[in-house]
This record gives structure tokens, C-alpha cells and sequence, in this order.
């Protein structure tokens, strides 16, 4: 099994093996990654048995125009290799600093270690130093001087050529974390040393330190080698093929390609093989965090599939101080193992689902947590607090891990008992079955362990584990990429590679607070190999580090098919997964690119919009249409008290959209959604034919854009801070927090308080159908709130630290909806019965 490295720009680091250390501290063999599970031009291609093949860089050739923004890509992706080139130097210096120490003490009647300790522990450090502070002192002033005839390819190059250096630092690894650990147990000395080095802060960290354990440092050469390697795709990808640069990285990628291949075959072996009693070898080939139904309730298992049997384990108890096990729940031999559904007689596990506003809720926060985290990490002291915030998020985000997933994954042993898992994505459950299915083409017997057996290779299991920690965020390193908050747009333009007409589809997944959640879904192409959607759709973000694609066959004959509750059951066709990386989907031109799957290959377009940048409201030159005109403007215009575009596009939703699951939450394409703008824009007398044959979920994303693009919000930029500050008040009073609130509503002009009434009342329809459509007023609040309310530029930036783009999702999204539900749960509120009441407070609220 692999260590799954993450690729991201600002940093480079992975989240493979924790560190190269298990949590009972026992060691882990490096494992250098070069699977496809990035986008395909970041990693090193395999060929059809799943071998690397040579690798094939892409193109250089860019046209004309692309050439200039190419070369500036290309300086982006330099300049965050070099900011992690800097981090990891500081992890280097961070090793060697107790290392000369140490050696001197080493020679004295009281030493620490002994010199052959030192040099086993610390072996080869001092040399990759040295080389990459060479490398870096000469990057450096390349990038600070840049112009597009900069060459650095010969750097590259020559630190390529040195990888002699970590073959030996990988041979020796094993046996320095071993030495570490005994010399650790044996003086307490050296244990206060190897748990607490001091990494520096890059230079414009204000001198920050942070506390890393000696065998977290010693993992990280493992890792920089692969994260060089995807730079140098990265480069080949920006640079010409005519730049003199090309020659030079395809050179350096080749030699990096070579060495990754050579280190992989004799590690592998190794690092995934347990030796049974008889003698033979069992492998394990993936592990994984699953949420098990057992008895009604949900569980976290670890669950890990060797060679021969499935295994399920979950982690004992133990006392302080004492090494953490794992505790084994079944094991199925795969020889015995099926995917066949349940009977209607059998006892069939009840799964227990939360409403989703409860998961919405615990969304916002985390998202308040981590914020308050970025904020105690700069005051003075700050740190001690910022540990219990972390406890704090990490419980909640385990709590929302263990609640969310929905997708049934049943494992049934033909010779006994059935199992149930529940996944929150499809795309995860096609992994696991395929995995299981390959290794069932083999030859195998049904294995029966002693408890002996058993007991042996449920401990191995800590060693063998390529995940350590369950998904969550606040497991993972600060130097990790937070991932994007905001909005991505992607086209999915069309699909090749199927042998057989059918009718095809695909979905689009994204992983928000460490699972994954299906976003949008384009229409089934009919009877054909080769499927031209050009769909676009735009997805929310939170905290989201990839897109997931999955492609379908539609199957209509459902008899045929085995069922299973809110089981998707059309043929998962292929699968595959980019790493949403900010440098590149964050320029403001489409991104294209080609997705492989099992000999099927999507092409798909992406860019990315910051949520505070996708909010801001541009007024439109053209007062003749409805789209970005002041709502008074075109009611007047109509004669009207509410927009025509409101009225209509509710009454299309109420007539045949009601009962839609995720009404509102779903994404349009948005190619209906632009031909329905047009039109309303442009009063086209074919507007409520058009709307009759829409797809309802474009005509649902029509009226959520028409309050975005509004100039200012239906609640207006003056009554904001007002809406903001009542909406916080605490329900001791209720009377009081009542007036406040009707007292606003009184104070907005005519035409925003009509539509926003007639909206409010929609909304309620809308949710009186919750068991159908599973949109409650939560939810609903949830969609709207964020686009009826909204600061003005001025108001979003005075008085506010912004740290990050998730601190304005947090801080504004919490309050926003907050006010908008407490006019959902209101009771019916009329136009005429506000202006008839008496104002109880000045207009200064």
C-alpha cells in the first residue's frame, strides 16, 4: 500500500505515513507515492496493469497568447516551491541543531549518546542541508529578478543529480527511528531533546517557532523528494517547448522519475508484507476510516483489506502513557466475502439519519473555531488556549465525520453475518468494492486464524497502517493549504473512450470538512460512445481541496440491479480526482483539463471565485433589463410591487418544483441559467414557455442570481449593521428582539419589503414538503441568507481582522442566516399589517 501525499502549492507537503511514526510510536518504512491520484499532470503515469511507466512530460507548446501568462504561472509555482523550500530548511536546521552538541558530548565521562548513535540517527542529514541551501541561495535571486528569459532548469538539474544522497538517507531511515526510540527509552535526557526541536517561521513569521518531534523532522526528506518531483510537472507544464529551460527539467523530471521507480520496488515489498505462521506472505493493500451501523448506533472503525481477508479494528483504550492497540471487531476471509444486498427477512440495520440542519449547524461551528485558532496563534499567548480550541474542533469535527455519511456499503460473509457501513461518497465506495473485487479474481482459500493468529495480525496492523489520523482538519499540519472557500465554476465538456453505446452522466463531488458531498450532476446523453454535455456549474466551497468526477450508465431496467436503501444503482463507468490547487483555478481564466478513468477520458474546464469577490455586486450599465438594476427601478418600470422575474420564477418552482430533492441547493447548469437571464433581460416574449421546459434547478438558480446581482441586497447596505446587531440579541426578551425585528422589516423601501415577504412565504411553502424535498427552513436560511443579507464593501472591512476567506464564511454566513430564520419561523408576516402598526422606536435603531 502507498502513502497517499498530498500536491499543494503553498508548501508542498504531505500528509502520507504520520511523519513516518505510528501513534504507538513504532516505525513506519518511507514510502515514496507516485500513484495517479493528483491530476494526471502531476504525477507519474502508470500503464494498464498499474505499473510507472516512463514518464511522457506534457506538452511545453503553448499558442501565442498563452506563452506571457504561461511564464507567470510558471514564476507562481516556483515561488511556492521556494516558500516550502525555506520551511523545509528550517526542518533540517531544526535536526542539526542538537546534533553537534550531541557529537561533542559524545567523547565526555557523561555522554548522551554514543558517536555511533549520533550518526545513525542523524545520517545524511548534513549533506541534504547542504545541498538545498545551495539550491535555494541560488533559486532565490532567479525569482526576485524574473523575466521570462530566467532559466532555472539547471538547478533542477543538479539537484536531481544529487539524489544519491537521500538512497542513502532511505536505506538508513528504519534504522534511525529505531535507534531514536531505544536511546529515547533509555535516557530521559535525549527524550526532553527529541520531542521538542524549535522549527523556525519563514522570514516574515515574526521569528515564530513551532515545537516538532525528532521523528516527524526525520520523515520529511521521504516526502520532499516526491513533492520536487511534482514541481518539476508543474514547470514542464508552464514552460515552452522552445524555452531553454524544457530540455534542462525534462532532464531533471526523468532522473527524479527514475529514482522514485528504483526506491518504490525495493521498498514495497517491505512496507506492506506480514509473514503468516505457514510461511507465507499477506499484503496489506488499503486501509481506511469507515463508519460502521453495529447495533443501531454509528461507529469509527479502521478497517484494512490484506491480500486474503478484510479486517476490522478499532482502537483500544488504554491508559496514559501506555502504547495505543488496535482491537479487532470480525474479519471476513475474501474467499468468503460478497457484496449481495440484504433480504427483506434478514434483520436489516436501521440507519439513523440527522436532519441536515444539525450537520449545517455544526459546519458554522467549526468554521468559528478555526477562525478564533487563526487569531490566538498571533496574541502573545495565545498558545494554550489555541491547544483546547483545537481539542474542541477536532471533537466536533469527528462528531460531524460520524454523522454525515449516508451511502450504504454492505459487506456480507456468505458463511455468516452481513455488515454495514455507511460512506459519504459514491466514488469512495467504488474504490473499496473494486479493490476487494481485483484481489477476488485470484486464486483464493478461505482462511480460517487462531486467536493467536488473529492477535498478531491485528498489532501489525500499527505498523502496516498507511492512515493514521481519521479525516479531519485539525489533524493536519499548519502548513498544509486550508483549502478554498468560495465558488467553483466547471464545465464538463464531454467524455471518450467507452466501447458501447449507453446513456451517460456524470457527477461532480467535493470535500468539505473531511468528506466528500455531491454538488451537481449533468444531464444523461443518450445512446452514444461519445457524450458532449459542455455543461457548467457552479459549486460552493468550504475548505475544498479537490473535485471528484464520476461517470454513469443511466440503467432504466432497476428489476435487474441489486438494491439498497438511497443506493445509487446506475454503473459506476469510471472515476477520478484533482487536487484543486489555488495558483492555478484562482487566475481568472478557465482552466482546462482531462481527467483519466479506466480508459475513459473527461475534459472538463475550472476556475475559482473567492466567496468575497463572488458577492460583490456590480450594478449593470444596461437599466433596460432586470439583472444588477435597483429592484425600485424595475418595479416601477413594470408597474408592478414585486419583479416579475421573482413572481415567476416561484410560481414555476411551486407548480413542478416543490417536491425536488435539494430545491435551491442543487445547482442549475449554468448555461440554462444564463439563457433565462438573457431572457428575462431582454423580455422575451417566449419567457414562460422557456420556463415551462426548463430544468427546474436552473430556474431555482435564476432567482438565487437575480438577489445576488441586485446593486445592493434586498435588506439594503444601510439596515445591515442594524439587522446584524438585533439579529444578536440574546431571546431573554422576546418582546423586545420582536419589535426590533418588525421595526426593520417597516423600515425598508416598499418594493424590497413586498418581494422580501413574498419570497419569505415561498420559503415556507417550500419547507411545509421537508420529507419530500429535505429542505427545511435551516437550510433554506442557509441559501438565502447570505444573498438577502449582505455588507457593504465599507462595512465588510471596518472594524474586522479578516484573516481568511473562511473568518468572512464564518463570521457573516452565521449571522446572515440566523436573522433569515428567525423570519421563517415567524408567523405569517403581512405588508399591510407593518405599515398599520405603530413604530415603537425612532428610525435610529
Amino acid at each position: 500500500m502507498v502513502y497517499n501525499f498530498n500536491y499543494n502549492t503553498d508548501g508542498y507537503e504531505g500528509d502520507g505515513a504520520e511523519d513516518g511514526k505510528s501513534q504507538d510510536g513504532s516505525e513506519t518504512l518511507p514510502y515514496i507515492d507516485e500513484s495517479p491520484t493528483m491530476s494526471p499532470q502531476l504525477c507519474a503515469p502508470q500503464g494498464p496493469d498499474g505499473e510507472a511507466v516512463s514518464p511522457t512530460p506534457p506538452e511545453g507548446l503553448l499558442p501565442g497568447g498563452e506563452i506571457e501568462k504561461g511564464l507567470e504561472m510558471k514564476k507562481l509555482v516556483l515561488s511556492g516551491f521556494l516558500a516550502s523550500e525555506e520551511i523545509y530548511i528550517n526542518q533540517l536546521e531544526a535536526l542539526l541543531l542538537p546534533m553537534r552538541p550531541l557529537k561533542a558530548t559524545a567523547t565526555t565521562s557523561q555522554p548522551v549518546l554514543t558517536i555511533q548513535q549520533v550518526e545513525t540517527i542523524f545520517y545524511k542529514i548534513q549533506d541534504i542541508f547542504e545541498i538545498h541551501k545551495e539550491f535555494y541561495d541560488a533559486l532565490l535571486p532567479n525569482i526576485q529578478q524574473w523575466d521570462e528569459k530566467v532559466t532555472v532548469g539547471h538547478l533542477f538539474q543538479k539537484l536531481a543529480s544529487q539524489l544519491g544522497v537521500y538512497k542513502a538517507f532511505v536505506d538508513n531511515y528504519k534504522v534511525a527511528l529505531e535507534t531514536a526510540e531505544k536511546c529515547s527509552q533509555a535516557n530521559s535526557q535525549f527524550q526532553k531533546i527529541s520531542e521538542n526541536l524549535k522549527v523556525k517561521g519563514p522570514k516574515d513569521s515574526k521569528d515564530c517557532t513551532t515545537s516538532v518531534s525528532m521523528e516527524a523532522l526525520l520523515y520529511k526528506p521521504i516526502d520532499r523528494v516526491t513533492r520536487s518531483t511534482l514541481v518539476l510537472h508543474d514547470l514542464l507544464k508552464h514552460t515552452p517547448k522552445d524555452h531553454p529551460d524544457f530540455p534542462l527539467l525534462q532532464d531533471a523530471l526523468r532522473i527524479s522519475q527514475n529514482f522514485l521507480s528504483s526506491i518504490n520496488e525495493e521498498i514495497d515489498p517491505r512496507r506492506t508484507a506480514v509473514t503468516t505462521p505457514k510461511g507465507e506472505a499477506r499484503q496489506l493493500v488499503k486501509d481506511g476510516f469507515l463508519v460502521e451501523v453495529s447495533e443501531s448506533s454509528r461507529k469509527v472503525r479502521h478497517v484494512f483489506l490484506f491480500t486474503d481477508l478484510l479486517l476490522c479494528a478499532k482502537m483500544k483504550k488504554t491508559a496514559v502513557g501506555r502504547h495505543q492497540q488496535y482491537e479487532c471487531k470480525w474479519y471476513i476471509p475474501l474467499a468468503d466475502l460478497t457484496f449481495q444486498t440484504l433480504d427483506d427477512s434478514d434483520s436489516c440495520h436501521s440507519i439513523q439519519v440527522l436532519p441536515e440542519h444539525e450537520i449545517e449547524e455544526m459546519k458554522i461551528k467549526i468554521s468559528v473555531l478555526k477562525s478564533e485558532i487563526q487569531k490566538e496563534k498571533k496574541a502573545p499567548k495565545g498558545q494554550s488556549r489555541v491547544e483546547r480550541l483545537r481539542k474542541k474542533m477536532n471533537e466536533q469535527e469527528s462528531w460531524l465525520l460520524l454523522h454525515s455519511p449516508t451511502i450504504p456499503f454492505r459487506i456480507h460473509n456468505k458463511h455468516g453475518k452481513s455488515y454495514l457501513f455507511l460512506l459519504s461518497s459514491d466514488y469512495e465506495r467504488s474504490e473499496w468494492r473494486e479493490s476487494i473485487q481485483k484481489l477476488q479474481k485470484k486464486d483464493l482459500q478461505a482462511c480460517v486464524l487462531s486467536s493467536v493468529e488473529l492477535q498478531v495480525l491485528t498489532s501489525s496492523c500499527f505498523k502496516l497502517r498507511t492512515v493514521h489520523n481519521i479525516p479531519v482538519t485539525s489533524n493536519k499540519d499548519d502548513e498544509e493549504t486550508p483549502g478554498l472557500y468560495g465558488f467553483l465554476h466547471v464545465i464538463v465538456h464531454s467524455a471518450k473512450g467507452f466501447k458501447e453505446s449507453a446513456n451517460l452522466y456524470c457527477t461532480l463531488e467535493v470535500d468539505s470538512y473531511g468528506y466528500f458531498v455531491s454538488k451537481a450532476k449533468t444531464r444523461v446523453f443518450r445512446d452514444t460512445t461519445e457524450p458532449q454535455w459542455n455543461e457548467e456549474f457552479e459549486i460552493e466551497l468550504e475548505g475544498s481541496q479537490y473535485l471528484r468526477i464520476l461517470c454513469y450508465e443511466n440503467c432504466y431496467d432497476k428489476s435487474m440491479l441489486n438494491k439498497d436503501d438511497n443506493e445509487i444503482v446506475d454503473k459506476i463507468m469510471g472515476k477520478g480526482q484533482v487536487q484543486l490547487d489555488p495558483q492555478t483555478v484562482q487566475s481568472k481564466n478557465w482552466h482546462m483539463d482531462v481527467i483519466e478513468m479506466n480508459g475513459i477520458k473527461v475534459e472538463f474546464s475550472m476556475k475559482f471565485t473567492s466567496r468575497d469577490l463572488s458577492l460583490k455586486r456590480t450594478p449593470s450599465k444596461k437599466q433596460s433589463g432586470v439583472f444588477g438594476v435597483k429592484i425600485n427601478v424595475v418595479t416601477k418600470r413594470e408597474r408592478s410591487k414585486v419583479p416579475y422575474i421573482v413572481r415567476q420564477c416561484i410560481e414555476e418552482v411551486e407548480k413542478r418544483g416543490i417536491d425536488e430533492v435539494g430545491i435551491y441547493r442543487i445547482s442549475g447548469v449554468a448555461t440554462d441559467i444564463q439563457a433565462l437571464k438573457t431572457a428575462f433581460d431582454t423580455n422575451t416574449k417566449d419567457i414562460l414557455m422557456m420556463l415551462s421546459d426548463m430544468d427546474i434547478n436552473a430556474i431555482a438558480g435564476t432567482l438565487k442570481l437575480y438577489f445576488r446581482e441586485l446593486p445592493e441586497p434586498l435588506l439594503t447596505d444601510r439596515l445591515y449593521p442594524a439587522f446584524m446587531e438585533v439579529g444578536a440579541l440574546s431571546p431573554v426578551d422576546p418582546a423586545a428582539k420582536e419589535n426590533c425585528m418588525m421595526h426593520l422589516l417597516r423600515s425598508l423601501p416598499d418594493p424590497n419589503l413586498m418581494t422580501f415577504l413574498t419570497l419569505l412565504e415561498h420559503l415556507k411553502r417550500v419547507a411545509e414538503k421537508e420529507p419530500i424535498n429535505k429542505m427545511s427552513l435551516h437550510n433554506l436560511a442557509t441559501v438565502f441568507g447570505p444573498t438577502l443579507l449582505r455588507p457593504s464593501e465599507s462595512e465588510s472591512t471596518k472594524g474586522q481582522h479578516i484573516t481568511s476567506a473562511s473568518d468572512i464564511w464564518s463570521h457573516d454566513v452565521m449571522a446572515q442566516v440566523q436573522v433569515l430564520l428567525y423570519y421563517l419561523q415567524h408567523p405569517p408576516i403581512t405588508f399591510a399589517e407593518l405599515k398599520r402598526n405603530t413604530l415603537y422606536f425612532s428610525t435610529d435603531v
